[in-house]
């Protein structure tokens, strides 16, 4: 367990726990890619862009071919894993670590995806994906909480 620490700024602190989670989350979001990009390649799917329709409801931007929209969506899938390690680094600051901290990280970041693309109607409920679907994405994120809490282990060694 980490100890809690509220000197923001400070070695240890909230602030440098945030930027640790953010350059964890990058990590977290570079073994995601490679993840998603060869269960894609083996199961011949194309990659998803559930992604850039989801935040171009919610920003009210539209891409304007395919070309824009790979393009959007990659910069969504980097920008919101990359952002979401910000909140790996909040529960270290609160004093949650290791395991603890990287299941409710990935509790967090299914938790919203299973909201958000559904809310945005970029893909419809978990619950309409068939079971081997699920697993996939879950598996996805779990690879992606894991990496993000080793890199997180790594930057905050002592």
């Amino acid at each position: 367990m980490v100890e809690p620490d509220d000197r923001a700024g400070r070695p240890g602190g909230r602030a440098a726990a945030v930027g640790k989670g953010l350059a964890a989350g990058l990590a977290g979001t570079a073994a995601m890619t490679v993840s998603s990009t060869l269960e894609a390649k083996l199961r011949g799917r194309e990659a998803s862009i559930a992604p850039a329709r989801a935040a171009s409801k919610v920003l009210g931007v539209a891409p304007v071919d395919e070309q824009g929209e790979r393009r959007f969506n990659t910069l969504v899938h980097w920008g919101y894993g990359t952002g979401w390690g910000a909140a790996r680094g909040i529960f270290a600051a609160a004093g949650l670590g290791g395991v603890g901290a990287t299941l409710a990280h990935l509790g967090a970041v299914w938790g919203s995806e299973q909201v958000a693309l559904p809310a945005t109607g970029a893909a419809p409920p978990a619950t309409q994906w068939g079971a081997a679907e699920v697993a996939v994405d879950v598996w996805h994120h779990v690879v992606y909480a894991a990496a993000t809490g080793v890199a997180y282990r790594w930057l905050d060694r002592r």
